[in-house]
Formats: C-alpha cells, sequence, structure tokens
C-alpha cells in the first residue's frame, strides 16, 4: 500500500520555538546545523529479496530492498540492464501519511534516487546482459518509508546505496535455443557490479539558515529544500529544488559547498559499513 503526504501544521509558538534554537547553530537535538544524525544499519531484513536493508537516520528509519529478474532490455538500450526504482510511503510511519496510490511526493523521491544512481552510473548495467539484445537483468529497487522524521530523501539515498552494494546476481543457466534463462536462487554467482558510490545530501533553507539533516518539526518549516546528488568522486550529479520558497545564487553556491563536503564524507561512511559487512557476512559464507 502506498500513501500520499500533507505538510503537517506548526503551531507559530513552536515555530518561533524550533527557529530559535536553530538561529544559536543547533539542531532541537543540540547537533551543528551541518551535521547528521547517528546511522544505523541491519542487512538481510526481507528474506524474499535480494538484498535488503533496514536504514534509520534518528528517528527516520527506511527500508529498502533489491530483487533482480530477467527479462527483456529496452530496444534503444539492448546490451544493457535495467534499473527500476520504486518509494512508497507506508500509513503507519506518520500521522500525515494517509493510505493511496502514490503521490507527488513518493513519485519525486523515487525519481530523486533514480537519477542519482543513474546519472552517476552507479551501477555497471552493461554487465548485466545475459544473451545481447534478448535477455537482460532487471534491478528492481524499493523503497519504503517505514518512519518519517526528517530527511527522507537523504536516508533513502543511503539505504538504497547499501542495499545495491550487497546485492549478489544469482546462480542461473541459459537455454541455447530458447534463450530462456532459468535461476538458481539458492546460490550466488557474482556481487552487483557497482561503478560508484552516490549519496544525496539536502540542504534545507529555514528562516535564513542553511540546515542539514532536519527532524520533522524542523523540516516542516523549512521554506526550501535543495537535494543535490554527489558521487564520490565529487561531482554533482543531480539538484532537485523543493518547496514554494525561494533560493538565491548565493543560497545555491553555499548548499553546493556544504553538500560537497558532507556527501564525500558520507560516503566514506557507507564505505566503511560495507567493509563491515564484508567482513562479517563473506568471511561466514566462505
Amino acid at each position: 500500500m502506498s500513501s500520499t503526504q500533507e505538510q503537517p501544521i506548526i503551531p507559530k509558538i513552536k515555530y518561533n520555538a524550533i527557529l530559535g534554537i536553530l538561529n544559536k547553530g543547533f539542531h532541537v537535538d543540540r547537533r551543528p546545523l551541518t551535521s547528521y544524525r547517528s546511522f544505523e544499519v541491519k542487512f538481510n531484513i526481507a528474506p524474499n529479496a535480494d538484498s535488503s536493508v533496514l536504514f534509520k537516520l534518528g528517528n527516520t528509519q527506511i527500508l529498502a530492498g533489491v530483487k533482480l529478474e530477467v527479462g527483456q532490455p529496452f530496444p534503444d538500450s539492448p546490451n544493457e540492464g535495467i534499473l527500476i526504482v520504486n518509494a512508497e510511503y507506508l500509513p503507519a510511519a506518520s500521522p500525515t501519511f494517509e493510505p493511496g496510490p502514490p503521490d507527488e511526493n513518493a513519485i519525486e523521491l523515487a525519481r530523486v534516487i533514480d537519477r542519482g544512481l543513474r546519472e552517476a552510473k552507479v551501477i555497471a548495467l552493461d554487465k548485466l546482459v545475459i544473451v545481447p539484445g534478448k535477455r537482460v537483468w532487471i534491478v528492481w529497487l524499493d523503497i519504503y518509508i517505514l518512519d518519517h522524521d526528517g530527511n527522507l530523501i537523504d536516508a533513502s539515498a543511503m539505504a538504497s546505496m547499501l542495499a545495491l552494494a550487497t546485492t549478489f546476481i544469482p546462480y542461473y543457466e541459459v537455454d541455447p535455443l530458447t534463450s530462456n534463462v532459468k535461476i538458481d536462487r539458492t546460490r550466488k554467482l557474482q556481487r552487483l557490479p557497482l561503478n560508484r558510490y552516490v549519496v544525496s545530501v539536502t540542504v534545507n533553507k529555514i528562516g535564513d539558515l542553511l540546515v542539514i539533516d532536519p527532524t520533522g518539526e524542523e523540516e516542516a518549516i523549512a521554506s526550501s529544500k535543495l537535494a543535490i546528488s554527489i558521487s564520490e568522486e565529487g561531482n554533482i550529479v543531480g539538484i532537485q529544488k523543493m518547496g514554494i520558497g525561494y533560493v538565491t545564487e548565493d543560497d545555491i553556491n553555499k548548499a553546493i559547498d556544504i553538500a560537497l563536503s558532507i556527501g564525500i564524507d558520507n560516503i566514506e561512511k557507507l564505505k566503511k559499513i560495507i567493509n563491515q559487512w564484508e567482513q562479517t557476512f563473506l568471511s561466514a559464507t566462505q
């Protein structure tokens, strides 16, 4: 089940209280304005997925799952695999979510994640060809918002990156006459081929401040947001502006500087998490 989202209404007294704390250079939880909440990661949460990650950023909780299926390539890219990204806002994640089909918020989140992965060429899609022009791997990346306490895009991007980095291609056999593919998911063939890591850093404009990783209440008083996708080489591979407020050229330049610095740092944190996973999971399977 998907859901729609409504912007919560923040009373004026609470708005002023939150803004007053932010103006002192700290989040409500006493973090500096450009620091993230702590990460918490659990792997292999969904047994039916080829890879899954439960990612917590403070009280925001995301489940990202990857499923590989065999299909036909697109006519304009016959020698490349396919990436499809979906996002669902579960009604239990927030009082502001309602049951229903995906609205523009869920669609926007999925597109921001998709654009970052695609423009950075994170997945080596050319290495996902099984039978040239006939059979390729389709990578389904499903993102579920389980708990919403702010900064869904950044949390979803990191959860997605970790899920992709821990995905294995299952063993398969190809019928040479029909090109049909038989999959054996009990056996792992190789890791999903990745070229690089990418993350999103969303810069929120609250009053005259630029704030990173707001809580849900802090985010609710932001007039606008810039979600900036950063590759591990320090390249900007996507920018999405959200909210009805304006941003100046100076805001954009400052936001990019912040995103580049923090984005590279977050990528290094993700790589350390993957290294720890490799030491525990891979060693246990050898």
